[in-house]
C-alpha cells in the first residue's frame, strides 16, 4: 500500500472490512476470524486485512497509488498464505482507491505458472448503491465511487446528510473525519467543506424561520424557505442548483422570489 503515512494502518483496515461487507459482499460467517501475520523473508510485509471465513482464506489489499510490481507482491502473499492455509481456498482481492487511473495488473502468466487476483476501482462503482443503505460505513464509502456525472456538491451533501440523520454527534464526527480523508482522494475537499457549512447553517434557528413557525401561515413559511435560501446562496456561495435540491424548492419559484425582490429593492432605494 502506498503513502501509508496518508492513510493509517487502522483506517486501512475500516476500509478493507467494510469493502468486504458492502463491495464483495462477503457473507461472513459465524466463526470469522482476523488474522494478522507478518510475513517476513527479505521484508518485512504486513497484509492490510487478512481473515478467515469458514473454509476460505480472504485476502484485502488497499491501494492508494499504481504499483508497477503489484502483481508479483500479491502472487508473494499468496504463496505465504498458502504455506501456512495449504487446505483452505484462497481469494484475493486488491481495491483501489487513487486517484489517478488504475493500470495494475492482475496477472501472472509465465513458464508453467498462471496466476490472478482480482483488482477492484472503486470509481467503476455506482455511489447510489451505496446511498441507498442505511449503513453509515455503506455511506461514507460511497464518496470513492461514481457519481454518474451527478452534482458533485449534491452528492456530497447527501452524504453528510444521511450521516448526519443516522449518527449521534460523537459518532457523526467518526465518519466526518473518514469521509474527509476520503475526500482527498477525489479532490473533493471544498464541497466537503461546503457540505459541513451548509450542516451547521441550521434553518430552525434562523429568525427567518421563527417568524414562519410562530404565524403558522403557509405562506409565511414559503417565503421564510425562499430567504432561507438566498441566505446560504450569499453566505455559503453555493450554487442555486444545490440550494433548490437541498431545500426541495423549485428552481423557478427561487428565481422568480429572487427578481421580485431585486425589483422592489430597487424601488426602495
Amino acid at each position: 500500500m502506498g503513502k501509508k503515512d496518508i492513510i493509517s494502518k487502522d483506517i486501512l483496515k475500516n476500509i478493507a472490512r467494510d469493502i468486504s461487507k458492502h463491495i464483495l459482499h462477503i457473507d461472513i460467517k459465524d466463526d470469522m476470524e482476523i488474522i494478522n501475520p507478518d510475513f517476513e523473508r527479505i521484508e518485512s510485509r504486513e497484509s492490510d486485512l487478512l481473515f478467515k471465513n469458514g473454509n476460505e482464506i480472504v485476502h484485502i489489499e488497499i491501494q492508494n497509488d499504481n504499483h508497477t510490481q503489484m502483481h508479483l507482491r500479491m502472487g508473494r502473499y499468496y504463496m505465504d498464505i498458502l504455506f501456512l492455509y495449504e487446505k483452505y481456498k484462497i481469494s484475493q482481492y486488491m481495491i483501489y482507491i487513487g486517484k489517478k487511473k488504475c493500470y495494475m495488473k492482475s496477472k501472472i502468466k509465465r513458464d508453467k505458472i498462471e496466476y490472478s487476483y482480482v483488482i477492484i476501482d472503486m470509481r467503476d462503482i455506482a455511489c447510489e448503491e451505496l446511498l441507498k443503505s442505511n449503513d453509515s460505513s455503506a455511506i461514507a464509502l460511497s464518496i470513492l465511487c461514481d457519481f454518474k456525472g451527478q452534482d458533485k456538491q449534491s452528492v456530497v451533501n447527501t452524504i453528510l446528510r444521511k450521516l448526519r440523520e443516522l449518527n449521534n454527534d460523537r459518532d457523526f464526527e467518526k465518519y466526518l473525519e473518514i469521509v474527509t480523508l476520503y475526500s482527498t482522494n477525489r479532490g473533493l475537499e471544498k464541497e466537503i467543506d461546503k457540505g459541513v457549512k451548509m450542516l451547521t447553517f441550521d434553518i430552525e434557528k434562523t429568525p427567518f424561520y421563527q417568524i414562519g413557525v410562530q404565524t403558522g401561515a403557509e405562506n409565511a413559511k414559503r417565503e421564510t424557505t425562499f430567504k432561507n435560501a438566498i441566505a446560504m446562496i450569499e453566505k455559503l456561495n453555493l450554487s442555486i442548483d444545490v440550494i433548490v435540491q437541498t431545500l426541495n424548492i423549485k428552481k423557478e419559484e427561487l428565481l422568480e422570489y429572487m427578481k421580485k425582490k431585486k425589483e422592489s429593492q430597487i424601488k426602495e432605494d
